[in-house]
């Protein structure tokens, strides 16, 4: 990367001084000072909703702030929009993808360049960035098919092929296994080497403490402090974050009970041609269990949910049992009624409407819960749900009747975490519990799920953050390709191998060296 401009010179690259932001009902950032050099890797901490994102949009560009000045290589700069930012040097990731469903990924990619292209030869330049990054993505797939994880990819394909002076990053390894963290750690280096600045977002400290030079650190809109991340342990950092030290995970003696969920020889075509069909997937889940499933987004998962949710049914009865009743054949409604529940990955239009209220949203799938009389709705008993979710489960927001897409990541997937539990379900499917979720959310969701497994839920935990399901699961097990790998208790396995599975890699020799199930599972689980 050729970095012979001003940029070479001893201003920083970025320096952001007395940044302010006032929305109606909060203030996001308040006198905010930040600046990076040429080639530093700077993190920026904080809880969700501490002001993190809106800084980095007014960096991008896609936010006006109230005061404040930005210099851009020593000279004051107004950022007026994302184009400006861009022909400045500025390129961001965001974590909420900003992707046109019906158009391809060359298409979309297409759209953010500001010089002239050829669709041909795009997809070519895709491909190759793509796989240098470890990112690989078709540029002539539609983004509707794409799972979550593979929009991600399209988001970072295409910052990185606009040769970026300073390249944003909002939690960019979240859909990614350890080996292409590495890969893309690598990648970064090489980038600041060269002399790109990075701002990177992350709630995973470990990342934070491995690739960053620096860090900024804020909370209710306000820098609270400036560290050295390799000169911090994991504990200081989470307590300048969230103000408090977080309490050690707390794991209630019980015993596995009985297989309340339970898949036999689950063998799904996909509906989608770019999809993963799944092919003779077979696991139980114990009561009193958290059972997680690693892999990397696109290997199956989009179909396993939708074939355990009921979005999906099978010709097949028995393929599915829930509390002992086969319920391959039965609608979401009917698997509910099993005591069934679920928390989809997608918070904003599968967890949650985005315009309707969180009293709204709580009908939504609770409405067993009294809020429906002789076919009418209850609107104080569903305020009223709404109402002892948002106490019990610590989420921040303007009450039962705020707009779910008012709130931040980390508190909305806490009422959706809340509302699912709170109706006391016998088996809990939770896909991507904490993604993008800041430390303290994160710790208080996963006690939760020990506290509900505890009490003799079954849990199954289907996660792209191995240190998550390793410090809650029971067993857990890999799907790639739509194939299932062997189970291995969370004591007897390890993230390296776990992860060389997420990549496909497991077979015969993997199964001959399976521990013994717990009594009364089937061995094949």
């Amino acid at each position: 990367m050729d970095d012979s401009s001003p940029a070479s010179s001893s201003a920083p690259r970025l320096a952001l001084t007395g940044i302010s932001k006032q929305y109606p009902a909060v203030r996001a950032n308040d006198d905010v000072a930040l600046t990076v050099a040429a080639g530093e890797i700077h993190a920026v901490l904080g809880e969700n909703g501490a002001g993190k994102s809106t800084l980095m949009k007014i960096i991008y560009g896609a936010v006006r702030p109230d005061a404040g000045e930005i210099r851009w290589e020593g000279e004051t700069v107004e950022i007026a929009s994302p184009a400006a930012a861009r022909k400045l040097g500025i390129g961001m990731v965001f974590q909420h993808f900003s992707l046109f469903e019906t158009l391809t990924v060359g298409e979309n990619i297409a759209l953010a360049l500001d010089e002239p292209f050829d669709l041909k030869t795009l997809g070519k330049r895709i491909r190759e960035v793509s796989a240098d990054y470890g990112l690989d993505i078709d540029p002539q797939r539609h983004v509707h098919s794409l799972t979550v994880g593979e929009r991600q990819r399209v988001e970072i394909v295409r910052c990185l092929l606009q040769n970026p002076r300073l390249l944003i990053m909002d939690e960019p390894t979240s859909v990614l296994t350890p080996q292409a963290v590495r890969k893309l750690f690598e990648t970064l280096r090489r980038l600041a080497a060269e002399g790109c600045s990075i701002l990177y977002i992350s709630h995973k400290l470990d990342e934070i403490q491995a690739l960053c030079d620096s860090a900024t650190v804020m909370r209710g809109g306000r820098v609270t402090g400036r560290v050295t991340p390799r000169d911090e342990t994991h504990a200081s950092l989470a307590q300048l974050m969230v103000g408090h030290s977080l309490p050690d995970y707390t794991r209630r003696a019980h015993t596995p009970g009985n297989v309340l969920l339970e898949v036999r020889q689950l063998s799904v075509a996909s509906a989608d041609p770019f999809g993963t069909s799944l092919d003779d997937v077979s696991f139980a889940v114990h009561g009193g269990e958290i059972f997680g499933m690693a892999g990397v987004s696109g290997n199956g998962q989009a179909e396993l949910l939708a074939a355990l949710s009921g979005e999906t049914r099978s010709s097949q009865p028995d393929v599915i049992e829930i509390c002992g009743q086969p319920a391959g054949r039965l609608g979401a409604g009917a698997r509910r009624a099993l005591g069934f529940a679920f928390v989809p990955e997608e918070r904003l239009g599968r967890g949650a409407v985005p315009a309707l209220s969180l009293a709204e949203n709580a009908l939504l799938t609770a409405h067993r819960e009294k809020m429906v009389r002789s076919g009418w709705i209850d609107a104080r008993a569903m305020k009223a749900f709404a109402q002892r979710c948002i106490a019990a489960f610590d989420v921040r927001c303007g009450g039962p009747d705020a707009l779910a897409q008012s709130l931040s990541g980390g508190n909305l997937q806490k009422y959706i975490v809340g509302r699912e539990m709170l109706q006391a379900p016998k088996v809990l499917v939770v896909a991507q519990p904490t993604w993008g979720v800041d430390v303290g959310a994160a710790a208080f969701i996963r006690q939760q799920l020990l506290d509900l497994s505890a009490s003799g839920v079954a849990i199954l935990v289907i996660s792209e953050e191995l240190e998550e399901l390793f410090d809650i699961c029971d067993r857990v097990a890999v799907l790639a390709r739509g194939r299932l790998s062997p189970v291995r208790r969370c004591g007897d396995t390890n993230a390296e191998e776990i992860g060389r599975w997420m990549a496909g890699l497991f077979g015969e020799r993997d199964s001959a060296t399976l521990p013994p199930s717990p009594p009364g599972e089937p061995a094949h689980a």
